[in-house]
């Protein structure tokens, strides 16, 4: 499991990190951006429900699924308050062993973790807070890109248009990074459906990585409590899905799940 997680650690980019009360912060325009891909994001940010919905938007709850040739080879269990930066996260080793991430604070690392529902040894528990941020970051980023635009430390491009095979018309914009995260050298094109509004596929190249870059089809749009969410990506060239199961926006929940392992998620 560990090979899968190396491979689909797609982006590492840490603006997500900046959760919590931050998420409530009116959006700042990103580092650089050119005005036409600042129409763009605003055209897009307004077909996934609007800004005050996603202010709104307190509890992410969500799964996210790797299936590969048809077989699920990586599910991991979400939680997150984006009010206050508590985090909850549940996967599986390389060995088979489940373990749980409860971040108090996902914005610095501070939490407690569980191999098998029986806490770290304090000299193995880094190692387990930094998975499960790692988790945080690519998992989240693949369920919330579009949301992130105009993030500090995002740079946006205009790049033209560009034709599907279906009639459509995209606006096609670059997103680059400043000197944030964890591989700030990631380079993302979003294609904007200019009859929708809505991102259809993008194109990506993590750092250290060369051309082609990968591409994902962005599919099955979903409602939910005022804002839309992509629950699945289709590779184009390979038989690799990302899927997003159990996704949930809540406004409020029971606090257990934050607190104690035993909790259902």
């Amino acid at each position: 499991m560990q090979s899968i997680k190396r491979t689909l650690l797609l982006s590492s980019v840490a603006v997500l990190a900046m959760a919590g009360l931050c998420q409530m912060i009116p959006q700042e325009k990103p580092t650089s951006a050119d005005p036409q891909a600042l129409k763009v994001a605003d055209r897009l940010m307004e077909a996934l429900g609007g800004k005050e919905n996603w202010d709104k938007a307190r509890y992410l709850r969500f799964d996210f699924v790797v299936e590969q040739k048809g077989k699920v080879v990586g599910d991991f269990r979400h939680l997150w308050d984006r009010y206050t930066g508590r985090y909850r996260v549940q996967g599986t080793t390389d060995k088979g062993q489940i373990y749980t991430v409860l971040f108090q604070d996902i914005n610095i690392k501070k939490g407690d973790a569980f191999l098998n529902a029986v806490p770290v040894a304090d000299k193995d528990k880094q190692k387990f807070l930094d998975m499960g941020y790692e988790r945080f970051i690519n998992d989240s980023y693949w369920l919330l890109m579009p949301y992130k635009w105009r993030d500090p430390g995002v740079n946006l491009k205009y790049e033209g248009t560009a034709k599907g095979d279906q009639g459509q018309t995209w606006d096609k914009v670059l997103l680059t990074f400043g000197n944030v995260g964890l591989t700030p050298k990631d380079r993302y094109w979003a294609f904007v459906n200019q009859k929708t509004g809505m991102m259809d596929k993008w194109e990506l190249i993590l750092q250290g990585q060369k051309e082609p870059p990968s591409a994902f089809d962005w599919m099955n749009w979903q409602d939910f409590e005022g804002i839309k969410l992509c629950t699945e990506m289709k590779s184009q060239k390979q038989p690799l899905r990302i899927l997003f199961r159990n996704v949930a926006v809540l406004h409020s929940i029971d606090d257990k799940p934050f607190t104690s392992i035993d909790a259902h998620l």
